[in-house]
């Protein structure tokens, strides 16, 4: 399909779910991968413009860049040049916005490079987000949180729904519900996540528990595994969503504790039970529509 390479895509798919690799189809095989790997087939039809004309962007998912890769990918660049294209939109003035390939961006800027080739698309904000979003997730480049925060621009800033993400980034609705759920947490708790202190297990066992950040701390002292961190958040003062004194949190039944946890972990919802002697109560506690909408959705399949 031939077109002015300012013109766009032509004739426009639907935004969500498009994907990189659909984006790039014309372009050539592999150059949806982050990598300088060379192209099979030779070359690609991109086009090559000064690299001081290409800007990042400042709300990509990805904040953080491993230094030993990005040092590796450097010097491929430095003895091979820039093999693979970056995928740029355009901006007022002549210059470009980048919405995937900002490590090959960095890395041809260290190496020095006053030229890169590139492959424009006239994408709104929402595609482009998406498309960095689905990069990053496919590379597994992301952090939880940062994951989470682009599943909450998503939601939030372009109104998709839950179920809309799921299928765009080819993961679950309940993957979804529980990630976006560790922003719940205080943000040094999840600067801890970010960091690889404590992992999203351990982060998902501190959710709704009255001292998050003491009990975070706890386990990076303790060096404690998953296993482990369940066990702290349910000991004194740090059971879930319980306001009670550590003595009367020792009380509650250690099968109505199992089934609260199992509940929160096919639901990603909290749950709570009150047992009375023969029957009781559950309360399930959604935070918005959405979540009603997947435990709705959850409770009435077909299978249950």
């Amino acid at each position: 399909m031939s077109e002015d390479p300012k013109s766009g895509l032509g004739r426009r798919r639907p935004g969500l779910g498009r994907g990189l690799s659909a984006l790039l189809d014309e372009v050539g095989p592999g150059l949806g991968e982050d990598s300088n790997a060379a192209v099979p087939g030779g070359g690609f039809r991109g086009q090559m413009v000064p690299i001081s004309r290409i800007k990042p962007n400042a709300k990509q998912p990805r904040k953080r860049f491993d230094e030993t890769a990005q040092g590796e990918l450097i010097e491929s660049v430095r003895r091979q040049g820039l093999l693979q294209p970056i995928l740029v939109r355009p901006l007022d003035g002549g210059n470009f916005e980048i919405v995937a390939g900002e490590r090959r961006w960095r890395a041809a800027q260290a190496a020095q490079l006053h030229d890169v080739p590139i492959v424009l698309r006239d994408l709104s904000d929402s595609e482009a987000f998406e498309i960095s979003l689905v990069e990053n997730i496919q590379r597994q480049d992301l952090s939880a949180i940062e994951e989470a925060e682009g599943y909450r621009r998503l939601t939030g800033e372009f109104g998709h729904k839950q179920e809309e993400v799921a299928r765009l980034v080819g993961k679950s609705r309940s993957h979804i519900a529980n990630l976006m759920r560790l922003l719940e947490l205080p943000a040094a708790v999840q600067a801890m996540v970010d960091r690889g202190e404590i992992a999203m297990g351990h982060a998902r066992a501190l959710i709704g528990t009255d001292e998050p950040e003491r009990l975070a701390k706890e386990i990076v002292e303790g060096g404690l595994n998953v296993r482990d961190a369940e066990v702290l958040v349910k000991g004194p003062g740090g059971k879930i969503n319980s306001r009670r004194s550590g003595a009367a949190a020792q009380e509650r039944d250690a099968d109505l504790v199992e089934l609260e946890a199992h509940i929160k972990d096919a639901t990603g919802l909290l749950a709570r039970l009150k047992f009375d002697g023969e029957g009781g109560q559950l309360t399930i506690r959604y935070r918005d529509l959405d979540q009603l909408d997947m435990l709705v959705a959850r409770l009435t399949a077909t299978n249950i």
